[in-house]
């Protein structure tokens, strides 16, 4: 199953920089962005979680810190703490949802199991509904994908989600 070489994608908003992540800025940084696009683009999916940027800045940052202990207690070598969000092989759903903007690819086979994760689903859509996600390693990913032929679009259609997104956790693979 590992001989296929998927594809990551991440998309930004037309009017965002690609590759960065809004927690990782310091605190009144973050709040200072989200406001400034939750004003400007009042109507615009993607911001719409920036409108109330006090709950989902609090939000994040718990699903952030769950997603990284998991991701540690299954032997992932982290070096952010706040991961960049990719989706194997792409979502029309997101694409449109970030405003057909910019989209950034990576080979999944160019990153290191150590610096990449996995849930089947929005991580924190799930974490929201349920409390919990589980988290995946590349290689648990690929055993999950085994379980239904190799076929991605067989393994969300049994899960009941519509995507499967990638957590990145080193930024040297975007150079």
């Amino acid at each position: 199953m590992q001989n296929k070489d998927y594809t990551l994608v991440n998309y930004c908003h037309p009017d965002c920089t690609p590759m960065l992540n809004i927690m990782r800025l310091p605190e009144a940084e973050a709040f200072r962005l989200a406001a400034r696009f939750a004003k400007k683009h009042p109507d615009t999916t993607a911001f719409g979680r920036f409108a109330d940027f006090d709950n989902y800045y609090s939000l994040r940052k718990r699903q952030d810190e769950f997603l990284f202990k998991h991701f540690l207690e299954l032997g992932g070598k982290p070096e952010e703490t706040h991961p960049l969000s990719f989706v194997v092989e792409g979502s029309d759903y997101l694409r449109e949802w970030f405003g057909n903007g910019v989209e950034t690819r990576l080979p999944l086979s160019d990153v290191a199991s150590e610096h990449i994760s996995f849930t089947v689903g929005d991580s924190g859509s799930t974490m929201e509904r349920q409390g919990f996600v589980e988290v995946l390693t590349k290689e648990q990913f690929f055993r999950q994908l085994e379980r239904y032929g190799g076929d991605l679009q067989a393994l969300l259609q049994a899960a009941g989600r519509g995507y499967v997104e990638a957590q990145l956790w080193c930024d040297k693979y975007l150079k």
